[in-house]
């Protein structure tokens, strides 16, 4: 969940940068601002690769190496002193356990396993199909004339529009932080099919301010259904692809799987954003969101019909969930004798 909060913090943080360097030099909105802009997105990245220098090797990753001596410098930095003796035992452990993960990853890729990626897999992308990312992305594009007016300078209809995405995206933060206070209340399915019929909703609000409205009731209802379109998407579905990733694998396949389904969210943001402008000049921007509402739905019904709760839930209790779904017996939500002993927090 802090992974998705922090991505949600960085998106505000850059439109924040875009304003001022708009608001400071809005005569060099040809020239200088856009570099900077553009320019600007390195600094953080130079920052990430210093502290990356400074970041030691793992010490299972050194072992496994056969590295010793660095591995009981990367030990010592971390506060750990420990002998060659130690390290050559542990490394002999861990050439041991390796032997038993190979075996139990083949073991592991049972059916439920399967099914439990596939559900993963769909929850990622009907994440990214469903529209979140075009006001993130296209915002200032497609909000700059409905802010600022069609007469407007093209500096202040970008300007307006990047104001008016920075408050989308300050929504987003604020939202996101929600659902770390209600993810282990609710659960993640009841939240997630909150989230997606929440979207599905402010979709086609949204999409009535701007197909069928003018003036300024065009722009209210439209921002109104912008924001709690992103405000449902933040609170029951963003996190939650991600929280859902991490929970529903046994480990001794959860990279191999986790890495699928990132693979899959990111591949669909990718062909979302390449899709949009032709689709949007196509039938509109109304239209697009009421395609988008409709993509909530169906996504709806594969949280309902596939997803299980697995709040308070142990990875085997998950694994034993997907296993039985697999072979048939019960629903996503039906109740199972036992379920009721949760793991410990």
């Amino acid at each position: 969940m802090l992974q998705q909060w922090m991505i949600t913090v960085g998106i505000l943080l850059a439109y924040i940068v875009a304003l001022v360097v708009f608001r400071v030099a809005p005569g060099s909105a040809g020239g200088l601002d856009w570099r900077l802009l553009l320019g600007l997105g390195a600094v953080p990245a130079l920052v990430g690769l210093v502290f990356r220098t400074r970041m030691p090797e793992s010490p299972r990753w050194l072992l496994r190496h056969g590295d010793y001596e660095k591995a009981q410098k990367t030990f010592s930095r971390l506060g750990l002193e420990v002998s060659m003796e130690e390290l050559s035992q542990t490394a002999r452990q861990l050439h041991a356990d390796d032997r038993r993960a190979s075996l139990a990853r083949r073991r592991s890729w049972t059916p439920g396993v399967k099914r439990a990626l596939a559900v993963v897999c769909g929850f990622f992308f009907f994440q990214q199909v469903t529209g979140i990312n075009v006001p993130l992305y296209y915002g200032p594009h497609l909000l700059g004339n409905l802010f600022a007016g069609h007469h407007a300078s093209k500096v202040s209809t970008t300007v307006a529009g990047v104001e008016v995405t920075s408050i989308m995206t300050a929504v987003n933060v604020a939202s996101t932080y929600l659902a770390f206070r209600f993810i282990d209340r609710i659960g993640r399915r009841k939240l997630a099919m909150g989230g997606y019929t929440g979207m599905a909703v402010f979709a086609g609000v949204s999409a009535i301010g701007l197909g069928v409205l003018s003036g300024m009731s065009r722009v209210v209802v439209s921002m109104i259904g912008l924001d709690f379109f992103i405000a449902s998407f933040a609170v029951g579905v963003g996190g939650t692809g991600w929280l859902i990733q991490g929970e529903s694998f046994p480990t001794a396949v959860r990279g191999e799987a986790a890495s699928i389904g990132a693979t899959v969210d990111w591949l669909a943001n990718f062909a979302l954003i390449e899709v949009f402008p032709v689709w949007q000049s196509g039938i509109g921007l109304a239209w697009v969101m009421v395609c988008f509402g409709a993509l909530c739905l169906s996504a709806l019904v594969l949280v309902a019909r596939f997803l299980p709760e697995t709040k308070n839930r142990s990875l085997e209790e998950i694994t034993r969930i997907y296993d039985e779904e697999a072979a048939g017996h019960g629903g996503a939500g039906a109740p199972r004798l036992g379920w009721h002993l949760h793991t410990p927090r």
